[in-house]
């Protein structure tokens, strides 16, 4: 079964940057759209950011859009989450999804058809 498995997440302090990173089990993925979530202490899990299977298109939240960037490495399976200037609010547990469809993924979480496990992200204020 394919997995996806992310890394990166750790504490930090507001301003400060951190990089996550999700790798897929399969090479399959690299034909997949793939991004981001994120759900902070109890809170719902809400959309940050999602890229095209070929690298060429992304989006992104408005809480996010200007200071994270999504971006992918075929040849390596993995897509990546470049996160700067963080805020204690962008404290929370971050997940990678993969889906054959790249539209909509803040209205389809539901139907995305893999998910990671998750990495904390904790910002210190």
């Amino acid at each position: 079964q394919v997995q996806l498995v992310e890394s990166g997440g750790g504490l930090v302090q507001a301003g400060d940057s951190l990089r996550l990173s999700c790798t897929a089990s399969e090479r399959t993925f690299r034909t997949y759209a793939m991004g981001w979530f994120r759900q902070a202490p109890g809170k719902e899990r809400e959309f940050v950011a999602a890229i095209r299977w070929s690298g060429t298109s992304t989006y992104y939240s408005d809480s996010v859009k200007d200071r994270f960037t999504i971006s992918r490495d075929n040849a390596k399976n993995t897509v990546y989450l470049q996160m700067s200037s963080l805020k204690p609010e962008d404290t929370a547990v971050y997940y990678c999804a993969a889906d054959n469809n790249f539209g909509s993924w803040s209205s389809r979480e539901g139907d995305l058809e893999v998910w990671g496990q998750g990495t904390l992200v904790t910002v210190s204020s």
